[in-house]
């Protein structure tokens, strides 16, 4: 096994999906399948389950995990030791309130391995040299490049009744407690569509809002991307097509730094080459 097939590895145990691995990592799918094929022949066991929304981690990946992570971090910290200090350029980005970890943590760590750059982040409503926002809160004079496009759903209580219907529609959520996001872009059509509905709570962040789901207060409507993963928690479609596209934003009179303008084009092939790649793993499965 090589460093790249742990890297590879990680990024599948974190995404719990091939896809999303394979564009975190800025590889083709069958990249991703290949190493993972690799490791479980050369460790003689299997790593993942495949099912219809992804892959689950064996009880043998999630003691690989620990191993491969150790393995990765040392290696990534020998591969600083003996870097010479450099001149760097400050980047400031501003981030949405409303992005998700594993998502942020894909668009930053290609900023992060630069050595020319200091990365500064402030919030999407100060001055950056560009910003990860929705198309929703675009400017005038600004360009877009997007990222990514996800649709919104319903995360509820596991014990919650409505968790017994595979969609939820508006009337469903009209006389349920809800938890309202402070800082969600499409809270005016929110609103609009729910007016009758109470309010149970009101979240500074998406942590909080999904913490207070999985207590029991009630229910929030958030990005796909939001809900992906956190447990203790159900998420449902809702009847209501309400999409985000997230993508970069910059000042048309100012040229993206070199460093942006490279993560853009890492983020664009990534994300054509898992549109194109086929879905499962190859290769051998148990």
């Amino acid at each position: 096994m090589d460093i790249r097939e742990l890297r590879y590895f990680a990024a599948v145990y974190r995404e719990r999906n091939l896809t999303a691995a394979a564009r975190s990592c800025f590889v083709s799918q069958p990249s991703i399948s290949t190493a993972i094929t690799n490791l479980e022949a050369e460790l003689g066991t299997t790593l993942f389950i495949r099912h219809k929304k992804g892959v689950a981690p064996t009880a043998s990946a999630e003691q690989f995990h620990t191993v491969a992570r150790r393995i990765i971090d040392e290696a990534d910290a020998a591969r600083k030791l003996f870097r010479k200090p450099s001149t760097k350029t400050t980047v400031t980005l501003g981030l949405m309130r409303t992005l998700d970890v594993p998502r942020t943590i894909a668009l930053l760590k290609p900023l992060t391995a630069r050595n020319d750059i200091a990365l500064r982040l402030v919030g999407s409503d100060e001055r950056a040299d560009a910003r990860i926002i929705s198309k929703s809160m675009l400017d005038d004079e600004e360009h877009f490049v997007p990222l990514w496009s996800e649709r919104y759903v319903a995360a509820l209580p596991p014990s919650h009744p409505l968790t017994l219907k595979d969609k939820l529609r508006s009337a469903d959520l009209a006389d349920v407690a809800m938890i309202d996001r402070c800082h969600c872009e499409q809270s005016a059509f929110f609103g609009r569509a729910s007016q009758r509905r109470p309010s149970a709570a009101i979240a500074q962040s998406e942590e909080w809002a999904m913490a207070l789901v999985a207590a029991g207060v009630g229910i929030a409507i958030v990005p796909e991307g939001v809900a992906k993963g956190v447990s203790d928690i159900a998420v449902r479609e809702i009847e209501m097509k309400v999409k985000r596209e997230v993508g970069l934003a910059y000042r048309a009179s100012v040229p993206l730094v070199d460093a942006l303008r490279d993560l853009v084009g890492k983020l664009q092939r990534g994300r054509a080459t898992s549109r194109r790649a086929p879905q499962g793993l190859t290769g051998r499965r148990k």
